[in-house]
């Protein structure tokens, strides 16, 4: 029963990557063409994009150092993850779903230098300082899991933190 939480981390970080990378092939396979699939109208579409960059398409100027500093703070993440004697299920899950996400996104980075986004909630389109654009960015499965477990950290804190 000790290592049962690891296991549970280790199946849930492994299949986030599994999953956005299957997804992200699908992709590139069935929607580079088209370019865009609507599903839900003025809702959700299948979009693909390639993003070279960060969150939101930011450059930080070189892949060497993009892929190296995600590497650095991956493995930050697994030491602490390791070194924690907390092995409550919020806090397994939140940093099994961020660590599950970084690494698929890093696998597109380090091998093809771009990642493949392909979600997109068209939430609201309109003029920002004279410039048409959609305020939603297209997405992936991996930015996905990233932001849940951001957000697991954020509001259930207390409740995650509790043993630790």
């Amino acid at each position: 029963m000790k290592h049962m939480g690891m296991i549970w981390f280790v199946t849930i970080a492994i299949s986030v990557i599994i999953l956005d990378q299957i997804t992200k092939i699908l992709a590139i396979s069935y929607l580079k063409e088209p370019g865009s699939i609507t599903i839900i109208p003025d809702w959700f579409k299948l979009t693909y994009t390639e993003n070279t960059g960060i969150a939101f398409g930011v450059d930080p100027g070189s892949r060497m150092i993009l892929v190296g500093g995600t590497a650095a703070i991956l493995a930050g993440i697994l030491i602490y993850v390791l070194l924690s004697k907390n092995r409550t299920p919020g806090f397994l899950t939140a940093f099994a779903l961020i660590l599950g996400g970084g690494a698929g996104n890093l696998l597109d980075r380090a091998t093809s230098g771009r990642v493949t986004d392909f979600l997109h909630l068209d939430l609201y389109n309109g003029y920002i300082f004279n410039t048409w654009m959609s305020l939603w960015p297209v997405f992936n499965i991996a930015d996905s899991a990233i932001t849940i477990g951001a957000f697991m950290l954020l509001l259930w804190h207390n409740s995650i933190f509790s043993d630790s």
